[in-house]
């Protein structure tokens, strides 16, 4: 396997800490160092359909934003399927994942000046199928950097935890990044974690501020996440969601709540809630998010010509609506190619406040 090109693997402590989010604007920060850089997650858990091929959701992203001129299909090698643990354990094929891994990342760095390889998750993952992420990091002799939400104690004892597997792979760590950090308090957080980790013998290569829109979805995110039928053309399907509000009460009360970025979530048959929102923000330029009607109740052939003209989505799901709340509040947002706006403040906050030279320093 190539040995030459260098590279950098980003693990985290757990699942939405923003491994992806830093991954896309290290690239960018990458970029000005080496020209030519490739990407790659050898192991992904949530893909989709590309020509008949299982491709990880953060490899789209990454292909679509930086043009990387790699194949698909090497950038993300192996797609762990619903089956694909109970497969493994039934007959181990170890030896042909790592050659899987090992050719990919050849192909991937083929005239590159630089390779990102990103984990997916903690340092523990995988371990079910013998290529838990400290592993896979020593497979292609990367150093790692590990990425954390901000805060002091928890975050520490998380990485002294993913520490202790990648030091048991005999895989060196370069440093330790802190996201989601409360703006107001990111020099105490900084300079605090800075002396935690030192006592570890990591070093702190920066302290990322918490912005509200990198954890906020669009309402083409929710009609996706919800497998929602979209019941008219608007044309802001990529409004963001700032709050949700249930419509459970009377429409005089509903209206006070009719504001941007709000999410309205009413039964299928509220048609005052659904007549109150066209009358008060047919047309307008900053109006709701969108509206989610539920228990799969149609309105009436005049009301869903009304919706038609609405300019943000109206959605139509079957479950109650105690689910649909839920699973909105539930969904882990993740970035995608087309939200040019949540792309270019996560370039701008990785250029600003994470130290891409010293990362290249350590190699």
């Amino acid at each position: 396997m190539n040995a030459v090109t260098p590279r950098v693997f980003i693990a985290a402590t757990r699942q939405n800490d923003g491994k992806t989010t830093t991954s896309l604007g290290l690239l960018a920060a990458l970029r000005s160092i080496y020209p030519r850089i490739g990407y790659i997650k050898p192991v992904g858990q949530r893909f989709v359909q590309v020509d008949e091929q299982k491709i990880d959701e953060d490899t789209i992203l990454m292909d679509r934003v930086y043009q990387l001129n790699c194949p698909l299909v090497d950038m993300s090698p192996i797609a762990v399927e619903p089956d694909f643990t109970r497969k493994y354990l039934q007959s181990s094929n170890y030896d042909a994942l790592v050659k899987r891994i090992q050719k990919a990342f050849d192909r991937v760095a083929w005239e590159k000046d630089f390779v990102l390889c990103e984990g997916s998750g903690h340092a523990g993952v995988g371990s079910v199928f013998d290529l838990s992420n400290a592993r896979v990091a020593k497979i292609l002799e990367a150093k790692v950097v590990i990425v954390t939400q901000g805060g002091i104690g928890r975050p520490i004892d998380e990485v002294a935890l993913n520490q202790a597997l990648f030091d048991n792979e005999g895989v060196e760590i370069i440093g330790v990044i802190l996201n989601k950090v409360t703006p107001e308090r990111l020099d105490y957080i900084g300079d605090f974690a800075r002396r935690g980790l030192k006592r570890r013998g990591l070093d702190l290569l920066g302290v990322i501020p918490h912005q509200p829109i990198l954890t906020r979805p669009t309402m083409e995110f929710v009609q996706d996440e919800l497998k929602a039928e979209l019941l008219n053309r608007p044309d802001q399907i990529h409004n963001l969601v700032d709050e949700v509000v249930i419509g459970a009460m009377g429409v005089q009360n509903a209206t006070n709540y009719f504001k941007r970025g709000v999410l309205i979530i009413a039964s299928g048959d509220r048609e005052d809630i659904i007549l109150a929102a066209a009358t008060t923000l047919l047309g307008a330029a900053d109006g709701l998010a969108g509206v989610i009607l539920t228990g799969g109740l149609r309105p009436n052939p005049s009301l869903t010509k009304i919706i038609e003209r609405m300019p943000f989505p109206v959605l139509l799901v079957p479950d109650d609506i105690y689910n649909v709340a839920s699973k909105v509040h539930d969904l882990i947002v993740k970035t995608r190619p087309d939200e040019t706006e949540k792309i270019s403040v996560i370039r701008d906050l990785i250029a600003k406040h994470v130290d891409a030279n010293r990362i290249v320093k350590a190699l």
